[in-house]
C-alpha cells in the first residue's frame, strides 16, 4: 500500500497525454520547478507569441519567459501596462498551447494590489503557465531601463501581501512565484536590495529575481556574496551581456533569462527584409534568404491538421463529389417566373449558394449542377454544369440519368430546393452501406406530392443508430404504414454507385421513362439490393410553396 501511494505522489507531478499511452513528461510547473532548484545553471529564453515560443522549444531551451517588454512591443504598445493583463493573458495562452516547456510569466507588478494577484494565479494556472515574477515597484509600471532611479519602489509589506495572496491562491503546488528585487534600479544600496529579498523568501517567495542595469555584474557580484545561497537566485543580464556564463556560475546563480532577444532580432530582421522589398519594389533579393512557407507551415502544425483531417473528417483522403438536380422552374408564382426555384434567395443567399456552401463546409468541391428553366441564369462559379432542355416534361430522375457519369467513388445527390445542415452530409458521407437514404422521421402526410417510406423498424432514441432499411417509398403509403418521408438527399459509394448506373439504365430503356420518379429507382434497386435508412428529425426544409419561403426565412443554415 506504501508503494501505491509513492506512486501516485509521483505521477501527480507529470502529465498524461495520448490516451492509450502515459507520457511522464513532468508538468510543466514541476519542469520550471526543476529549473529553479536545480544544482547547474539553467536557462531559459523569452518568446512573445506562439511561433517564437515554439522556435525557443524547437531551439532546446528548457523554458520561456513571457516577457512583458516583448509582448507590449509585439502588440505596438509602450511597457507600461498599456496592455491590459487579460490581452498579455491571451497572448499567453497561445504560447502554453503551442509548447511543452514551462513559461515564466514576466507579471510586472501583478497588475494591481493582492486582489488582482490572486485572480492573475488562478487564470495563470488555468493556462498551464508555469509560474509569474513580479516586480516590487508600482503599478502601472515603468520598464527598468527608462528612468529607473525615478521610479518609487512598493512598500515591503504591500508587496509581501502580493507574494502571500499568490501562494495561498495557486491549486499546483509547483507553481512558482519569483519576486523581482528592483533595488539596484531604483538607486538603492545592497543592504535595501538584501531587505527586501529576504522579506520576499519570508513572505513564500520561490525564489528572487536580482536586477541591475549596470554593464558590469558588480551588483549582481555583492548580492551573491551577501546573500549566501539562502535562496534561488534568477538573474536578467540584458545590459551586463559580456559577463562570461562561467562567472554566473561561480556565483551560484540558479536561473538565467536572456529576456528580449527573439523579438530582437525578429525586428532586425523584418527591417532588412522590409526595407529591401521597398527599394527593389521586388521579391527577388529576399526569397532565398528568408525562411520558406512550407516551414511556417511546419511550425504551425499543419502536418498534425492533415493527419486529423483524415481522421475526422469524411472527405478526407476521399474521391467526395455532389450532383444536385436544380432544373425545375417550381411553382412560386412571380418568384420563380423568370428564374429557376433553386435561384430563390433566402436570407441574402440563392438555395443553390446555401447548398454549394453546405457542401464546402463538408469538403466537397467536385459539384455538378442539372440546369432546366432559366439555365443560363445558374453561372455559379466551380460548378459543373449539366443541361436538362427536356424539363419541362421529365422529372427529378431523368435529371439524375443525365448526369450517370458524374456518379463516382462517393456521391451524394441532393434535390436542388433543399437547405439542409451540414450534420446530415457529414452522417452520411460516414455512413458505410452502398445507398444509403435520409429520411425525416417527423412528416406530414398531408403534404402533396412526398415520397413517404416504410422501414424494417420505425424511428425511435433506442434504434437510430441501428442498421435501419428501406422496405418501401410510396407518395400514397397508409398512414400507419408511414416510418417517414424520403428528404431528398442520399449518397452511393463505389458500389453503390455501379448499382446505381446500371438501375438507371435498365430503366431507360422503358417507354414511359421521362415521367418516373426516384421512388421508381429505389423500388427497382429494392429488388436486388438493401438500400440503408438514415433518420433525421428536422434540420432541414424544401421550398415548395410561399409558406415553405417563410419558414426558410428563420432558418440558420
Amino acid at each position: 500500500m506504501v508503494h501505491i501511494f509513492k506512486l501516485l505522489s509521483f505521477l501527480k507531478n507529470y502529465s498524461i497525454f495520448n490516451g492509450d499511452e502515459m507520457d511522464l513528461q513532468p508538468k510543466k510547473t514541476t519542469q520550471l520547478k526543476n529549473l529553479i532548484y536545480s544544482n547547474d545553471l539553467e536557462f531559459i529564453m523569452e518568446a512573445h507569441n506562439g511561433l517564437s515560443a515554439k522556435i525557443v522549444e524547437e531551439s532546446k531551451f528548457k523554458g520561456i519567459w513571457g516577457s512583458g517588454l516583448s509582448i507590449s512591443a509585439s502588440l505596438g504598445v509602450r511597457d507600461n501596462n498599456e496592455a491590459s493583463w487579460t490581452q498579455v493573458l491571451e497572448v499567453l495562452e497561445f504560447m502554453s498551447d503551442s509548447t511543452s516547456i514551462p513559461i515564466l510569466l514576466d507579471g510586472d507588478t501583478g497588475y494591481g494590489n493582492f486582489n488582482n494577484m490572486r485572480r492573475l494565479v488562478m487564470k495563470l494556472e488555468q493556462r498551464k503557465i508555469a509560474g509569474v515574477c513580479i516586480e516590487d515597484k508600482l503599478f502601472p509600471k515603468t520598464n527598468s531601463f527608462i528612468g529607473g532611479e525615478t521610479q518609487p519602489l512598493a512598500d515591503i509589506d504591500e508587496f509581501c501581501g502580493k507574494i502571500k495572496a499568490a501562494k495561498d491562491t495557486q491549486n499546483d503546488p509547483d507553481f512558482m512565484v519569483v519576486a523581482r528585487v528592483e533595488a539596484f534600479i531604483a538607486g538603492w544600496g545592497l543592504k535595501e536590495a538584501i531587505r527586501r529579498a529576504e522579506a520576499y523568501r519570508d513572505a513564500g517567495a520561490d525564489a528572487i529575481l536580482i536586477h541591475s542595469k549596470k554593464s558590469n555584474p558588480s551588483d549582481i557580484e555583492s548580492f551573491m556574496k551577501e546573500w549566501s545561497n539562502r535562496h534561488p537566485v534568477v538573474i536578467v543580464p540584458t545590459k551586463y551581456y559580456s559577463t562570461p556564463t562561467d562567472k554566473f556560475r561561480e556565483l551560484g546563480i540558479s536561473l538565467v533569462i536572456w529576456a528580449n532577444h527573439t523579438l530582437r532580432g525578429s525586428i532586425t530582421a523584418m527591417q532588412k527584409v522590409c526595407r529591401q522589398i521597398a527599394k527593389d519594389e521586388s521579391l527577388i533579393n529576399v526569397e532565398d534568404k528568408i525562411i520558406s512557407v512550407a516551414e511556417v507551415f511546419r511550425l504551425q502544425g499543419a502536418d498534425e491538421l492533415q493527419a486529423a483531417e483524415k481522421k475526422y473528417l469524411p472527405t478526407a483522403g476521399k474521391a467526395v463529389n455532389a450532383v444536385v438536380l436544380a432544373a425545375s422552374q417550381g411553382s412560386l408564382g412571380e418568384i420563380t417566373k423568370d428564374i429557376p426555384k433553386t435561384l430563390v434567395k433566402i436570407g441574402g443567399k440563392t438555395i443553390l449558394e446555401s447548398q454549394i456552401e453546405t457542401f464546402n463546409q463538408v469538403g466537397i468541391k467536385d459539384i455538378s449542377v442539372v440546369r432546366g428553366f432559366a439555365k443560363e441564369k445558374i453561372t455559379a462559379l466551380n460548378i459543373n454544369p449539366i443541361d436538362n432542355d427536356d424539363y419541362r416534361n421529365t422529372t427529378e430522375l431523368y435529371s439524375l440519368y443525365l448526369a450517370l457519369k458524374e456518379i463516382k467513388q462517393n456521391t451524394i445527390v441532393s434535390y436542388g430546393d433543399l437547405i439542409y445542415k451540414s450534420y446530415i452530409l457529414n452522417d452520411l458521407l460516414n455512413d458505410p452501406n452502398d445507398i444509403t437514404i435520409v429520411v425525416d422521421a417527423d412528416f406530414d402526410e398531408n403534404l402533396n406530392y412526398h415520397d413517404y417510406v416504410t422501414t424494417n423498424q420505425p424511428y425511435s432514441k433506442r434504434n437510430f443508430l441501428l442498421d435501419t432499411r428501406l422496405e418501401k417509398i410510396d407518395p400514397d403509403l397508409r398512414k400507419e404504414a408511414i416510418n417517414g418521408e424520403f428528404i431528398g438527399i442520399f449518397k452511393t459509394n463505389e458500389k453503390g454507385g455501379v448499382i446505381l448506373r446500371n438501375t438507371i439504365e435498365k430503366l431507360a430503356t422503358d417507354l414511359n421513362f421521362k415521367q418516373l420518379r426516384m421512388k421508381d429507382l429505389f423500388t427497382e434497386i429494392l429488388k436486388t439490393h438493401p438500400i440503408a435508412v438514415k433518420f433525421i428529425k428536422g434540420s432541414w426544409l424544401d421550398i415548395n410553396s410561399i409558406v415553405d419561403l417563410q419558414k426558410a426565412g428563420d432558418f440558420d443554415c
